[in-house]
């Protein structure tokens, strides 16, 4: 079975890509740097180095012509244009050939911190637009695409600099010199025969590897139908098992295999038909120029040397030209994936600081909202003239039905978006007028789904502030109720895990990032419904230490579970993006309105749930996360 891959989505690729020469004027400055002497100086040696290697190489052949007419005695003082004789030029061309591979060789040595430098320049740059993009870019990409362009962008640029600057570049000198080396030494006719030919074979290549472009897309395009049935009847193993259809599946694998199979076999035929043509092409250019060299021996008015010589030069000039086909497919495609990189790098910021920003000063943590719409997109309206105060210290709940924008008013105080109309203030200061970077510092969020990166827990927990100690890590976890379930772990802090934390118990993953919002100590909260993937027992040692941490602070908490903000100063009763009911705990228990019907309807289930979990053993599931935690975890497809 073929290697399997996922298939790529029309949403992977970017809305627009750049041309090639202007991709190719993009990467120009990363080669000639404002300011850095030191690569450019690196650049100029590495065409010094370049020129150097082809003039030795173009006279290889004529110090091999000297000394075969120098042994063959026709000539014998041809060696004394060199001061050499047979012997002597027999070494000059042996050491030509080592100067040829030496000079590239030197060439490639000083160049390689350049390129390797360029690359390492357009990735980050890359990767750092990426995360100035807003959150509505991100949740409308797939992170695979991302990385994929990011990848093939920079694996485009280094081909193109290999294989563009350091192959395609020196062809063109090397041709030319051969063809005025051809038209001074025997004549035009030499030299309009051998352009002739290389422009037949150029012709003849590019047409041709246009429709094998086509041919390899379709056969790739069979090869990832064939793996995307083959993944998806692996994916439901379960299902291919329950309705016995282990012949049907692999009936369907067959007939996608069967599909690309003949667009396999058309891209083999037509590279076969590629590799004849060349070689007729300039076996041809060669037979001619030869029997025309032939003839001039004949005459006496060219040497067996010369005759040696020409074959030669059409010998050198024939390995490149054989690479032209592939290279000129991969600087195609190079391109595409360079262009996709820099529509990536065109890709405007959706939200970015003004020009006048301030770094925010917060005194007391007075957040207001005032008269705030929002709209995800145009004909849909989020948020629809949404007024609140969130006094110094206060802490205010947000609840409602799904999609009634709590979360969305969370967003917009961190400034994922910019809002449509209204104003969002902090101590009186627009969040829209002070800098993004001290607007994030001042503002610690937990949310419902806490993500991990793939490293240790004393990382993750210590990502909330960085330079950090160990002791201050180790009592934000003290906090967050989870040091002495990582104490009992057989490696403790340094304990993997996982991408994206999948090691770990969702309520473990909270725990951790409730951990990490207590390092970084920040005058304002928002807790996106914090402890939803906790049980009931956790929950309330971890509702203790949120409230702990919420002292002297200004804490905004989403929740879906209105027993865990019933102490709040204040609640919010959200319904389709308008507040509908606002006060405290009973104050809205006393209007029966519908901040009442969900009390009474969640402390039924609530009881209901409580029940259920009477007999469950907590210390049993710790152990059972701890096992799992110390053993290592199989590589899923």
């Amino acid at each position: 079975m073929r290697r399997l891959t996922a298939k790529a989505t029309s949403a992977d690729k970017p809305t627009a890509t750049t041309s090639g020469w202007h991709t190719i004027r993009r990467v120009a400055p990363y080669l000639w740097p404002d300011g850095q002497g030191w690569v450019k100086r690196r650049v100029v040696a590495a065409m010094l180095f370049l020129l150097a290697a082809k003039l030795v190489s173009v006279t290889t052949p004529y110090i091999y012509k000297l000394a075969v007419d120098n042994l063959g005695g026709k000539t014998p003082d041809a060696g004394m244009i060199l001061g050499l004789g047979a012997v002597g030029l027999v070494v000059a061309y042996g050491a030509a050939r080592l100067g040829a591979v030496v000079f590239g060789e030197l060439r490639d040595a000083v160049f390689v911190r350049v390129g390797q430098r360029a690359l390492r320049r357009l990735a980050i740059e890359t990767f750092t637009h990426i995360h100035q993009l807003s959150l509505r870019y991100h949740i409308t990409r797939k992170t695979g695409g991302l990385s994929r362009i990011i990848e093939r962008g920079v694996k485009g640029v280094d081909f193109l600099l290999r294989f563009m600057l350091l192959s395609i570049g020196p062809l063109i000198l090397e041709l030319s010199m051969v063809a005025v080396i051809f038209a001074l030494v025997f004549g035009w006719q030499y030299a309009a025969v051998v352009i002739v030919t290389i422009g037949l074979y150029v012709w003849f290549t590019f047409t041709v590897t246009e429709w094998r472009v086509k041919l390899r897309r379709e056969m790739n395009n069979q090869d990832t139908d064939a793996n995307q049935k083959a993944i998806d009847s692996l994916l439901n193993y379960e299902t291919v098992k329950y309705f016995n259809a282990e012949t049907r599946e692999a009936d369907r694998y067959d007939n996608a295999m069967r599909q690309y199979e003949a667009a396999a076999v058309k891209t083999g035929i037509s590279l076969s038909f590629l590799n004849v043509g060349q070689s007729f092409l300039i076996t041809t250019g060669l037979v001619i120029v030869m029997g025309m060299s032939a003839l001039g021996v004949r005459a006496g008015t060219l040497t067996v040397g010369d005759f040696v010589m020409v074959n030669a030069y059409m010998i050198q000039i024939t390995l490149p030209l054989g690479f032209l086909g592939t290279v000129y497919r991969e600087i195609r495609q190079a391109l595409v994936d360079m262009g996709e990189m820099f529509a990536l790098l065109g890709q405007p910021a959706e939200v970015v600081d003004a020009p006048d920003a301030k770094p925010l000063q917060v005194a007391g943590g007075e957040i207001v909202f005032d008269n705030v719409k929002f709209r995800y997109e145009a004909e849909r309206e989020i948020l629809k003239g949404i007024s609140f105060r969130v006094g110094p210290g206060e802490r205010i709940a947000l609840v409602g039905t799904s999609g009634s924008g709590k979360s969305t008013i969370g967003r917009l105080l961190f400034r994922f978006y910019d809002i449509q109309d209204g104003s969002i203030r902090i101590d009186g200061q627009d969040v829209r007028a002070v800098t993004q970077g001290s607007l994030h510092q001042a503002i610690g969020v937990v949310p419902q789904d806490t993500v991990l990166f793939n490293d240790t827990i004393l990382y993750n927990i210590a990502y909330g502030r960085a330079g950090a100690s160990r002791d201050e890590i180790e009592a934000a976890a003290r906090a967050a109720k989870i040091h002495d379930f990582v104490a009992r772990l057989p490696q403790g802090y340094d304990t993997m895990v996982g991408e994206r934390g999948l090691k770990l118990s969702g309520g473990e993953k909270q725990r951790v990032g409730i951990a990490r919002t207590l390092l970084k100590n920040p005058p304002i909260l928002i807790l996106d419904e914090a402890t939803s993937a906790l049980d009931t027992q956790t929950e309330r040692l971890i509702q203790d230490s949120l409230r702990e941490m919420g002292q002297g602070r200004s804490v905004i908490t989403i929740a879906h579970r209105l027993s865990t903000i019933a102490d709040a100063d204040q609640i919010i009763v959200l319904e389709e993006g308008r507040i509908v009911e606002q006060g405290s705990h009973d104050e809205l228990l006393a209007k029966a309105g519908r901040y009442a019907a969900m009390w009474e309807r969640q402390s039924d289930d609530d009881a209901s749930v409580d029940r259920t979990r009477i007999d469950e053993d907590p210390a049993r599931d710790i152990q059972r996360r701890e096992r799992d935690l110390a053993m290592p975890r199989a590589v899923s497809l």
